[in-house]
């Protein structure tokens, strides 16, 4: 699955539109990233930009923006009432699908590192990039500001963790960078069916990470209760990495719990959700649903819905598509506006645009397979057979899950669901993918051929796309093998009036494992690396082998729980 990594760097300009512009056009000329949100801001004279997509290519993106705002901002004339030392103030990078923080750090140091070296830009790495723990802090790194930089890089406790450790005349006009790599930050407000700003204060301080202030008697009006230094005693609040505030809405005319969720692996926004409705129901308040205030991970969504469908004791083995919705009701998402997951969860934002072959209809994607077009050809139809009959062992385990006296057991089927919908998901990918592939041998023999380097280059073009088109079918085979394992739990321990549609998966399964590896074999022709090509072949055999020795257990079990009902 593809690495998406988000970057919100903050440029000191938000007045001149223009310059922003300018800015923001670099983002966009690299391939791979899209620009998600720009959002000025007249009296901070400052701009947050948020751009998402591959990390290679967000990198670059983000070298070429700072470029660009290295020569179109002037520090020496910049007046604004955020804390800021730079043209590029600070540039963030964030894990959003599939990549850890600990692969997302290295890529903000390779990031800092070009800024340094290339572009001969102070840079300080904070939070999770940061060399020393001194400078997790990001205010601790921009202490003394744009005004009090030229000693501050003359001073070694404060050498720069990249670029250069004095004031030049350049350095002078762009100022310092701190690249740092932080997790996903949710903006996520709770609504009460209260107008009072207090209450809903009360509310917020008792879920906050920094809670409230301890007091000595009346907990409203007592005295405030000071520690050693003179600083007030906080008693913390039940969720950590969460800011939180009670605010009245006058748009909607109701007040809010306003959240900052700054580490939704720590606090998801599901747990904070539920926690909200327990504190304010303590207090006589109902909550009446939410609103996300900007995007979100489509897994933070996921995981809501998986986490709601536990709390009734229902299987969580269902699509995505049902997951949204689960989640988006709920939480109350749309409680004041309707919330639409394709404008508000990041990975849909980035989905290519085109027509796939798994968004057509049933009849619509038969004719497209009888048509004169060379593809879809055997191996999407291969992929998409394993497809159907994952998703029949998963009907079977989705409908053990909900039998009447099984309730104790609806985990145990939840778990085979969830599998089988993983596996469903992947096959479909595949669909398309054997298409792809398909169609990038015919683009290699596209290619010129005039030329000595032509020629190879165009060799080499074909050498590779031959063995993608070897690899696809040959994930299938693995996919489509490995689904024959929901089909034979379900053979065994499903719900015996659905034994018949678990055996027809298994069917489906077989055909999917036999009709890729007639494709593995045919593209193996056109691979020049015969050790490649054998190993696949030989894998693929025994995988086949595997198969039909499942098939045969499956439909065995079937036909014996078939003899027993009747």
């Amino acid at each position: 699955m593809k690495q998406l990594i988000e970057c919100v760097p903050n440029f000191s300009e938000g007045r001149d539109m223009a310059v922003i512009k300018e800015i923001t056009n670099e983002i966009e000329k690299v391939e791979g990233v899209k620009l998600l949100d720009v959002d000025p801001g007249a009296a901070t004279n400052r701009t947050v930009v948020t751009f998402v997509g591959t990390p290679d290519e967000v990198v670059e993106a983000a070298v070429q923006a700072v470029k660009k705002a290295r020569e179109v901002i002037d520090m020496r004339h910049h007046k604004g009432e955020h804390p800021r030392f730079g043209a590029t103030d600070v540039c963030p990078l964030v894990p959003v699908a599939n990549i850890t923080m600990e692969e997302t750090v290295e890529y903000a140091r390779k990031l800092a590192k070009r800024i340094g070296e290339e572009l001969q830009v102070p840079v300080y790495c904070y939070e999770n990039a940061a060399f020393t723990e001194e400078r997790r802090n990001l205010a601790h790194c921009r202490s003394g500001e744009y005004e009090g930089l030229a000693e501050k890089l003359v001073n070694p406790k404060w050498k720069p963790d990249f670029g250069p450790a004095e004031f030049t005349e350049q350095v002078q006009k762009s100022g310092a960078t701190a690249v740092g790599a932080r997790d996903f930050l949710v903006a996520f407000n709770v609504n009460l069916n209260t107008t009072s700003t207090r209450r809903a204060n009360s509310v917020a301080f008792d879920v906050r990470e920094r809670g409230r202030t301890k007091r000595e008697g009346n907990p409203i009006t007592g005295k405030i209760v000071k520690d050693a230094q003179g600083k007030p005693v906080m008693i913390p609040g039940s969720l950590k990495s969460v800011k939180a505030i009670g605010w009245f809405i006058e748009e909607y005319g109701i007040a809010q719990i306003s959240m900052n969720l700054t580490n939704i692996s720590v606090t998801p926004v599901h747990v904070a959700f539920d926690e909200v409705c327990k504190k304010a129901t303590e207090r006589g308040i109902r909550v009446t649903g939410s609103e996300l205030v900007g995007l979100i991970p489509l897994n933070a969504m996921l995981e809501a819905g998986r986490y709601f469908l536990r709390k009734q004791q229902r299987s969580t083995g269902v699509d995505n598509e049902e997951l949204l919705k689960i989640a988006i009701k709920s939480m109350g998402l749309d409680d004041l506006k309707p919330f639409n997951p394709k404008e508000r969860i990041i990975e849909f934002l980035l989905e290519e645009k085109g027509n796939k072959l798994v968004d057509m209809n049933l009849t619509a994607f038969a004719n497209e397979t009888a048509s004169e077009s060379p593809a879809p050809g055997g191996g999407s139809i291969a992929a998409y057979v394993g497809a159907l009959g994952i998703s029949l062992g998963t009907m079977v385990a989705n409908l053990s899950a909900h039998k009447r006296g099984w309730d104790e057991r609806w985990e145990e089927f939840s778990d085979v669901a969830e599998k089988g919908q993983a596996l469903k998901d992947q096959l479909l990918h595949l669909v398309d993918e054997d298409t792809r592939a398909f169609n990038r041998i015919m683009e290699a023999f596209g290619l010129p051929k005039k030329t000595e380097d032509e020629k190879t280059s165009r060799r080499q073009a074909i050498e590779e796309a031959s063995k993608y088109a070897m690899e696809i079918p040959f994930k299938v085979m693995e996919t489509a093998y490995a689904s024959m394992e929901v089909m034979a739990q379900m053979a065994e321990k499903g719900n015996p009036n659905s034994v018949s549609d678990a055996g027809v998966g298994a069917l489906c399964a077989l055909a999917a494992v036999e009709g890729a590896f007639l494709n593995v074999k045919i593209n193996a022709a056109g691979v020049e690396d015969k050790a490649f090509a054998g190993d696949k072949l030989k894998k693929g055999e025994e995988i086949r082998s595997r198969a039909q020795q499942s098939r045969d257990a499956i439909l065995a079990k079937a036909e014996e729980v078939i003899k027993n009902l009747g």
